[in-house]
């Protein structure tokens, strides 16, 4: 038998919750896990999913619509916490938890300086054996040009014999590029100073390898062995393009790994850039749909599998950054910190990774895919997030423009699927509300709209799935009065009010909703509210134009209200009307040649008055 969450009081529940640390299970009615969380204080934070509404990001908000209990472990330790909650995502794979899905393990470089005559070995995992390790290597650095410069530039085995017996040496000792030690010719001190010249390199010695390279290039190219002497110049460019990653302000000596989270309340993305021997030697996105709010699991998950070989992690993206920390260096030998700067190069970093991230999150998909998103996504995400009865496919939003209770007009403008339907915009001059009573406008152009639902015009004639109404609540209130007047309360009705972007919802006007900021539903919300608020202004002042120029021409003598607004009708505004010829004029039925003119000379005399 499933759960409902309908019968767990989570109120009575949430009492005997401990304050431990600890883990806790999010299940939903069939009593699957849908998401995995770790805490320093069990009853708070489970507390805060519940009975906190602000700060929340849309996918939590979603993944609560799910929830219908919780089960919780105490831990000894927010870091034993961090640990438990890791191993249940691995077996549970809960919907809601950022996966690292793949458990992708970069390439390292392995020098084992144990091994009589060490060679360079590609590997994917490390191992706590006393060998020196490099990496991880990414998409910005290739691996192999890495081990291709270090074997051009140094004279060091790249082959898999058995250095015991000795045998004859291969082509690379005759081509220089080998000390060849299967000879048994050179001793092992003098192989290890020249892989240890390697080392320095993958510490951050470049001008070694430059020296070398050059010195090579230019020494083939004064025998004319110009083949040989362009493919050092070729690996003098790939070590160019290493050397400029180098990060200004950084020492050589820093390794730091920096990630960022960015989501849109859908979709989640996080960046990885790696920085070794004080270059920018790689960068990473991993998108996601998760409901995490902090990525402290997703950077353990990685570094299980990918052992930490820097000396920082820089982040803002994690709750507890102690218990982070204690958590990855029980995965490595030496000591790592989590940093989270305010200021300097690292925050510069930080702030390139948050740009990536972002980058990674708004082009994730096709471009089909992410105009869905932000459009047919956003209409359901907006239904799941207000908990509304019906998906708003068709969204109505209403404001009201004038100056001082003068020229009083309204807007109505219709999104259909996320996306804006300017067919079916209509606008109102306001008839029966005097003075400057915005309240008694909107209640007006409601009342008018909700009346014409049977209208033979296409736009008023189909019902709104949401009246989206451009205020707080007294502009609710007075919207909701509309509905009354008119009997169509079954149309969902909301406003938005712009200072906190507070959601008001007609069935509960009392509590309003904070959307998280991150959401696409909240997005579409402010573009059809600043859609409708635009056109209401366009409206306004068109409509003001026009009666500032038939008081113009009504100033005139001989010309009344009739002849004014036929000319204004036909050519537009004075200025319009200014620029054509008497002749143009004289085309208005009842305006003579002679009237034309005089009208023209009128206009151009008040005009230079003017000027």
């Amino acid at each position: 038998m499933g759960y409902n969450k309908f019968m767990v009081d989570f109120k009575a529940k949430l009492k005997d919750v401990p304050t431990d640390p600890g883990v806790y299970l999010m299940l939903d009615g069939q009593g699957e896990i849908i998401y995995v969380g770790k805490a320093k204080n069990l009853k708070n934070r489970l507390r805060s999913y519940f009975f906190n509404l602000s700060n929340r990001t849309a996918k939590v908000m979603a993944m609560l619509e799910h929830v219908a209990d919780f089960r919780y472990i105490i831990c000894a330790s927010e870091v034993d916490a961090l640990l438990t909650e890791n191993n249940l995502i691995k077996k549970h794979t809960p919907r809601y938890n950022i996966l690292l899905k793949d458990d992708k393990a970069y390439p390292f470089l392995r020098i084992d300086m144990k091994q009589p005559y060490p060679k360079i070995e590609v590997v994917r995992r490390l191992k706590n054996d006393g060998a020196k390790y490099f990496g991880p290597y990414m998409q910005s650095i290739n691996i192999r040009d890495i081990t291709d410069l270090i074997h051009t530039a140094f004279c060091v085995r790249d082959c898999n014999r058995d250095m015991t017996k000795p045998t004859r040496p291969c082509l690379n000792k005759h081509l220089g590029r080998c000390l060849a030690p299967c000879s048994g010719e050179v001793s092992e001190e003098r192989y290890r100073q020249e892989m240890q010249k390697v080392i320095d390199f993958l510490r951050g010695n470049d001008r070694e390898v430059e020296r070398v390279l050059n010195e090579k290039m230019r020494r083939f190219a004064d025998e004319e062995n110009f083949e040989v002497a362009l493919n050092y110049r070729n690996k003098l460019k790939v070590l160019n393009k290493i050397v400029q990653k180098q990060v200004s302000a950084l020492p050589k000596d820093f390794n730091l790994d920096i990630f960022a989270f960015e989501t849109n309340g859908v979709i989640s993305a996080i960046n990885m850039l790696v920085v070794r021997a004080g270059k920018l030697v790689g960068g990473e996105n991993f998108t996601a749909s998760g409901a995490d709010e902090d990525i402290s699991s997703y950077i353990y998950q990685y570094y299980v599998n990918n052992a930490p070989l820097c000396d920082e992690i820089v982040t803002d993206g994690v709750g507890d950054a102690g218990s982070l920390e204690d958590a990855v260096n029980k995965l490595c030998a030496h000591i790592v910190r989590v940093v989270e700067p305010k200021q300097g190069v690292r925050k510069q970093l930080l702030e390139l990774a948050h740009s990536n991230a972002y980058d990674a999150m708004i082009k994730h998909g096709t471009i089909d895919e992410r105009k869905e998103l932000r459009t047919v996504g956003a209409v359901k995400q907006l239904a799941e997030l207000l908990n509304l009865k019906t998906l708003p496919n068709r969204i109505e939003g209403y404001d009201i423009s004038h100056i001082s209770g003068t020229d009083k007009v309204a807007s109505m403008v219709v999104f259909e699927g996320g996306q804006a339907k300017k067919a079916h915009y209509r606008k109102f001059k306001i008839k029966t509300v005097e003075g400057n009573n915005d309240f008694a406008c909107m209640k007006e152009v409601l009342t008018r709209r909700l009346e014409k639902l049977n209208d033979e015009d296409e736009s008023f004639g189909t019902v709104p799935d949401l009246l989206l109404i451009d205020g707080g609540k007294g502009q609710l209130a007075y919207a909701k009065e509309a509905q009354a007047a008119t009997g169509r309360q079954d149309i969902e009705i909301i406003s938005l009010a712009k200072r906190e972007e507070e959601v008001f919802l007609g069935s509960n006007p009392t509590s309003p909703v904070i959307l998280p900021k991150d959401s696409v539903a909240l997005q579409l919300l402010q573009r059809v509210r600043d859609e409708s608020h635009r056109f209401a202004i366009t409206f306004h002042r068109s409509l003001r134009s026009r009666h500032l120029s038939e008081s113009a021409l009504k100033s005139i003598d001989g010309i009344g209200e009739k002849t004014a607004t036929a000319l204004i009708r036909t050519f537009g505004s004075v200025e319009d009307i200014r620029r054509k010829s008497a002749e143009e004029l004289a085309t208005v039925p009842n305006i003579s040649l002679k009237k034309a003119q005089y009208i023209l000379d009128e206009l151009n005399k008040k005009h230079g008055e003017n000027n």
